[in-house]
């Protein structure tokens, strides 16, 4: 999730935040934001890039609220219509889509409501995350992902607590809907689609291999890491692996650890 304001005003925000290349696609860039004008910048900033935009409607963190971003848009249906309809009038290529991810309300028929709205103004799609915004770690609402999908024409997309290739496709033959979004999970685990149950270790090599060749960011290459291995280390080497402040640090680890040759 990318801040609009600050990707349209900084320079040095849109080199950390945006980097791609022409083999990263289809790509969605997805902004957190609460003006109209301003996304429509940022769309046809990475409009050349990219294959659409996500406007961020479910995201609960609290300083996410507090500026008005996230979560807080399902309760602003009007906002949300304007800044669809603006990014559509900025935005010249048809081809470039625009979609939604929210969270559902207590009352699902406010939920339907916004989406309706949200299809009428020419969303591209929606994806649903199974909780209220209040909600965090209690199960998903999958029955209520399912309403929605019924009563709506668009493409619907159901997303939350799914960790593993079964877990997607129980969510989408419980849910109807037109696919399934991961996020977390994926995280974990990049290989979840292939069938993993855990990130194997051809995955890490890849994921090094691509880092090196490309030059990613070492936050960025080292966190990657951090949610891949999570499930196959112990604490104590968690501990020592997050604590690694260099590029080299983590080749030496994995070579060490893992008998991972980088230079071969």
């Amino acid at each position: 999730m990318i801040v609009a304001a600050d990707f349209i005003r900084s320079i040095k925000a849109r080199d950390s935040e945006f980097t791609t290349n022409q083999g990263d696609c289809p790509l969605i860039v997805q902004f957190a934001a609460n003006d109209a004008r301003i996304l429509s910048d940022a769309a046809r900033i990475v409009c050349p890039y990219a294959n659409g935009i996500d406007i961020n409607c479910g995201c609960p963190q609290r300083w996410a609220l507090a500026e008005g971003y996230g979560a807080c848009l399902i309760n602003n249906p009007e906002l949300v219509r304007d800044m669809v309809k603006q990014v559509r009038n900025q935005v010249e290529n048809p081809r470039f889509s625009v979609s939604i991810k929210i969270r559902i309300h207590d009352d699902l028929t406010r939920t339907v409501d916004l989406c309706r709205k949200a299809e009428a103004t020419g969303v591209s799609w929606i994806t649903v995350h199974g909780r209220t915004v209040e909600e965090r770690h209690q199960p998903v609402h999958y029955e209520a992902i399912k309403i929605i999908k019924q009563n709506m024409s668009i493409p619907v997309i159901a997303n939350g607590d799914i960790r593993s290739l079964k877990e997607a496709e129980n969510v989408w033959h419980i849910t109807g809907t037109d696919g399934v979004m991961v996020a977390r999970g994926l995280l974990a685990n990049p290989a979840i689609f292939a069938g993993y149950e855990e990130t194997p270790l051809k995955c890490i090599w890849d994921w090094v291999d691509i880092a090196l060749e490309l030059g990613t960011p070492y936050m960025c290459f080292h966190q990657h890491l951090m949610y891949m291995m999570e499930k196959i280390t112990s604490r104590q080497e968690k501990r020592i692996f997050n604590a690694l402040s260099s590029t080299s640090a983590v080749l030496d680890y994995l070579t060490d650890h893992y008998g991972i040759d980088w230079t071969s």
